[in-house]
């Protein structure tokens, strides 16, 4: 082996150390996240949830003592008091559960195959995006795209660098773009990647277009969002 040989293994010897680090690092913080997550539900738990169970029993204890007006009056009472419990009780579950879903998810994952694969990204998050009500799948689907174009950018890109833009057009489809340089006279097939992209996609009721303009490569998706329905009051 010569000395060529030897720098190459050891650099990436170093390269699957680094990225096992980082991959340490996330989960040491993900866990210690959760762990403050979780003290604060039992705090609230064990203060609010206990002080609400025991004014419950007590309203009771009143509304039994009491007759007419002031009886009806404990009872609503006591059921504001009930309400307060169970919403107390959900606040609770939510903290207790890991933190998964919406944009920042994505972003999160996104940001950690960035770091294992020495790519510079420039996300674009644009008003409404961060609150966008996308479900589970098209939360993977988001994700699964942007990869794929990510990995196309390192294989065939001009540079290491891509502009990733997540935009709520409108506020009824989400939208996400990926860009980046490549060579003016590149010819660029779609491939088994991007194909396969497309159809779940589309299977999904979006849509997906690749534009190649200007030494620039995009692949731009869209997703429909749920209908917000109106509340007749």
């Amino acid at each position: 082996m010569n000395r060529f040989e030897e720098t190459a293994e050891r650099n990436e010897a170093l390269l699957t150390e680094y990225r096992k680090l980082k991959r340490r690092v996330s989960a040491n913080e993900k866990s210690a996240r959760q762990e403050e997550r979780t003290q604060i539900a039992r705090d609230i738990h064990d203060s609010v949830g206990h002080k609400l169970t025991a004014l419950l029993m007590q309203l009771e204890v009143f509304r039994l003592k009491s007759d007419g007006q002031a009886a009806q009056q404990f009872g609503e009472l006591k059921a504001l008091a009930k309400e307060s419990l169970e919403e107390t009780r959900n606040a609770v579950k939510t903290l207790k559960h890991e933190e998964t879903g919406g944009v920042s998810a994505i972003i999160a994952l996104i940001r950690q195959l960035e770091a294992e694969s020495f790519l510079r990204i420039h996300f674009s998050v644009k008003a409404g995006a961060f609150s966008a009500p996308l479900g589970n799948e098209q939360m993977t689907i988001v994700y699964r795209a942007v990869q794929e174009a990510l990995t196309n950018i390192m294989r065939h890109g001009g540079t290491r660098e891509a502009d990733i833009v997540f935009d709520v057009p409108g506020g009824s489809i989400f939208r996400f773009a990926i860009t980046n340089t490549v060579p003016e006279k590149t010819m660029i097939r779609e491939g088994f990647g991007l194909s396969s992209m497309r159809e779940r996609i589309e299977q999904a009721g979006g849509r997906l277009d690749i534009i190649q303009t200007h030494g620039q490569f995009t692949v731009q998706g869209t997703l429909p969002l749920p209908v917000k329905k109106e509340v007749k009051v």
